[in-house]
């Protein structure tokens, strides 16, 4: 009885997918669990097993295809049982349902029977099926003969002649090659959020610079410790974290969400750390990160980042968020207006550490600096709030003994 390949529910909030990758053909057997089709939603990619197992007898759903939870991808045929199944015969079993004559050919022509369909009774090889299957052997064997070499006599000599001059000619054009590419759901969905959060946002950004030399020292001080007591490596981002979370709870306004005419101030911290990935940018989720020591928030960022890159988020992992952090300067930006994440109204861009003259005291000196960018719903958020909370942030990057009080 054959069995249907229904598109599960994935979540409340996923309406529809794409059919991405088959990873069964046609004709191929699957196993009980076993994925058979890959389906692209807005912010990760799922994997549809067998219920049970079968031959996958039909796909209905081509990739590319968008389609909603219910709909049948696939038609897959109950595995034969084992009475059924018609195992290839053994030579022994080839020879003994051919007929005699048939047997006789079949070694005159150095043909193995077993490779014979048989058109008697009860499927008997006869000697017509040995000679057809012979002729259409011969036949492939000649198809696939390269043409035989004909030595052409040799060109009679001629006069030699004084060269001409070439007459210069317009250089064909060459064909410029291009490669058209089907956009993933997940690349449509984040060109649609970017689109309508520069049309729907009164965005605007505002921009400072940390000295980043106090963290760096600190890093530096207890990197080796931290890596071998506890498994991570002590990155920037638990310090930007904390800042983030110390700066929000002095400007709340960027801790909230514009619904309608009412602003939802929200009195927990849950941070979005935006991880570049092949498919498009995603952005998990620390959850009360304010709660999260330096190693929790450590641990869980690297977990994120191996989720991404086997392609196991899941919709937990990227929901809600009520402020986004995003690090450019692991690819080497310097400065850039990162976008808002809605309904976010808030998000703060890291950019790369680079040595540069400031001064000092009165004195110009050499120190690590990185550029801040915070760009803001300005619906929500007026300048003040907007530049005075980023200096909050640069004050407790710059001053990790504070952040480690007051973040």
């Amino acid at each position: 009885m054959p069995i249907e390949i229904r598109v599960p529910v994935l979540a409340e909030s996923v309406l529809e997918a794409t059919v991405g990758r088959w990873l069964k053909k046609e004709g191929e057997p699957v196993a009980t669990g076993e994925p058979v089709v890959e389906l692209e939603t807005d912010k990760v990619n799922a994997e549809v097993p067998a219920d049970q197992a079968g031959v996958l007898q039909r796909i209905l759903k081509q990739e590319g295809e968008t389609v909603r939870p219910g709909d049948v991808l696939g038609i897959l045929a109950e595995a034969p049982s084992a009475e059924m199944v018609a195992p290839v015969p053994s030579e022994a079993e080839g020879e003994s349902r051919a007929t005699p004559m048939a047997r006789k050919i079949a070694e005159e022509l150095g043909v193995d029977l077993r490779e014979v369909p048989g058109t008697g009774a009860g499927g008997r090889v006869t000697k017509e099926d040995v000679q057809a299957y012979a002729r259409m052997r011969e036949q492939v064997e000649e198809s696939i003969q390269p043409p035989p070499i004909v030595e052409e006599p040799a060109p009679p000599v001629e006069e030699v002649k004084p060269p001409v001059t070439p007459v210069m000619t317009q250089p064909t054009p060459s064909v410029r090659a291009e490669t058209r590419q089907r956009l993933s759901r997940r690349r449509l969905t984040i060109a649609r959020r970017l689109v309508e959060a520069q049309r729907t946002a009164a965005m605007l950004t505002t921009c400072n610079e940390v000295d980043m030399s106090a963290v760096m020292a600190l890093r530096a001080k207890w990197k080796e410790r931290f890596q071998q007591q506890y498994g991570v490596s002590l990155g920037f981002m638990p310090f930007f974290v904390k800042a983030v979370i110390g700066a929000l709870r002095e400007f709340p306004q960027l801790n909230a969400e514009l619904q309608g005419e009412e602003l939802v101030l929200k009195h927990y911290y849950d941070i979005g750390i935006a991880i570049g990935d092949p498919e498009g940018l995603v952005v998990p989720v620390l959850r009360d990160a304010d709660k999260m020591s330096f190693v929790q928030i450590e641990k869980a960022i690297a977990q994120f980042v191996e989720k991404a890159r086997t392609h196991t988020l899941t919709l937990d992992d990227l929901q809600g968020g009520t402020f986004t952090i995003t690090n450019g300067g692991v690819f080497g930006s310097l400065l850039s207006t990162p976008i808002l994440n809605p309904p976010q109204v808030g998000i703060l861009g890291m950019h790369r550490i680079q040595e540069r003259p400031v001064v000092v005291d009165g004195q110009i000196v050499i120190r690590p600096m990185m550029y801040l960018a915070l760009s803001y719903d300005h619906r929500v958020v007026d300048g003040r709030e907007a530049v005075l909370f980023l200096v909050k942030v640069k004050q407790l990057v710059e001053d990790p003994e504070r952040l480690l009080l007051e973040g």
